[in-house]
């Protein structure tokens, strides 16, 4: 059986699961955080439940050192002779990765190289794959790209109408984010519906804090929402998703913002949070209940911004099969859900209230019988597939 020890790096935490392709469920999880703050936390759950420790954590290698302890004391026992492969979720892999790669030293280069496309997400990524190659030197680590899974949409998808020089010399495209999640879901939905996924064509909508849409056709993407950066497409927990450009040189212009500024209310002050005064959408429905008219506003901005791509993905697939809500809102959310298709029954998107209740912790049909688009909640599952995608490699 594969073991694969997924580890997703951030700036100040690792994220990691010990799973097998072949397995129901992961043999432990856990999140080493505030790393390099002087009062770092791990929580590990493993064989013998849930274990917390409070302790200084320098660095990213000192986290990795952490992990493997804890895996030494809790269990299960870690080594590298019980490792398949070590895979690494790395956001940005640009127009370089079009698919997992086995990690190298040139791969360390170009990673490093395209972190100017994300710079808060590739730095961190790079720290957990130095701190993990130290700590297993002679296992196979393997980089899962956020933006490879979009690779395949047209040019028309990924242009943008700006000077080609200009363009091509900073690298601006559109690139995508959440590729692991709509690649594992739109594959999911297939295999769910007893479908071959060539033949299938679904809209993704992965609706959490960061939300993102995809076109896929034949289980490849065709378009996706996020642009260069994770900012652009639909309404997020704090961030705009698409807006006028203008609107940055007019606060440039009469308010005096500067790059920071203008970076720090895009992405951390706007969004839900900018427009209800929450993230959380259990609060924001809370809101509207109590008749906040802000909230009902921003609710209907975030349904709003959804329904225009699944109606502009229409018309670039030609023909829809089925549409999917994954991620923590669209697997939690029965309001969101309801109210981000309203209004497209004449198109045969229909959402059953009885099927649609409640929290889906597995693929359900929220769709009636006989609706020519089948509406489903399918939740999604990035680590396992990036262990799997780490095999896939390996095995290769």
């Amino acid at each position: 059986m594969s073991l694969v020890l997924v580890l997703n790096s951030g700036s100040s935490s690792i994220k990691y699961q010990l799973l097998s392709p072949e397995a129901d469920g992961p043999q432990a999880t856990g999140l080493v955080e505030r790393i390099g703050q002087g009062s770092g936390r791990i929580r590990h759950e493993g064989p013998g439940g849930p274990v917390v420790q409070e302790l200084d954590i320098a660095d990213h290698e000192a986290g990795m050192r952490l992990v493997l302890d804890t895996f030494a004391e809790h269990g299960p026992q870690l080594d590298a002779s019980t490792l398949t492969a070590v895979g690494h979720r790395v956001v940005q892999g640009g127009d370089l990765f079009t698919g997992p790669v086995r990690i190298d030293d040139d791969v360390v280069a170009q990673i490093d190289e395209l972190s100017p496309l994300a710079p808060l997400h590739n730095p961190a990524n790079l720290s957990g794959i130095h701190a993990a190659r130290t700590a297993f030197p002679d296992v196979p680590h393997v980089a899962v790209f956020d933006t490879s899974f979009h690779q395949t949409m047209p040019p028309a998808a990924y242009t943008y109408a700006l000077d080609r020089q200009v363009a091509a010399e900073h690298r601006i495209r559109r690139y995508g984010a959440h590729g692991t999640s709509h690649r594992y879901v739109s594959r999911a939905v297939a295999e769910f519906l007893g479908r071959d996924v060539a033949e299938l064509n679904t809209i993704v909508l992965h609706l959490g804090n960061g939300a993102s849409a995809s076109a896929v056709r034949g289980g490849e993407c065709i378009d996706t929402s996020m642009g260069m950066t994770p900012l652009a497409g639909l309404v997020m927990g704090t961030r705009t998703g698409d807006i006028d450009p203008a609107v940055l040189l007019h606060l440039a212009r009469t308010a005096g913002y500067d790059t920071q500024a203008l970076d720090d209310l895009l992405n951390r002050r706007s969004g839900m949070l900018g427009l209800a005064g929450h993230t959380d959408m259990r609060d924001v429905h809370a809101a509207v209940e109590a008749g906040d008219e802000d909230a009902r506003t921003a609710l209907d901005v975030y349904h709003h911004r959804i329904r225009g791509y699944v109606g502009q993905y229409m018309a670039h697939l030609g023909r829809v099969d089925a549409i999917v809500f994954t991620a923590g809102i669209g697997e939690n959310d029965e309001v969101v859900r309801a109210g981000a298709l309203a209004g497209l029954e004449h198109y045969g998107i229909v959402v059953d209230p009885e099927r649609n209740a409640g929290r889906k912790k597995a693929p359900t049909v929220i769709s009636p019988d006989g609706a020519a688009v089948t509406v489903l909640v399918v939740p999604t599952n990035e680590e396992l597939e990036i262990a799997r995608q780490a095999v896939e490699v390996v095995a290769a």
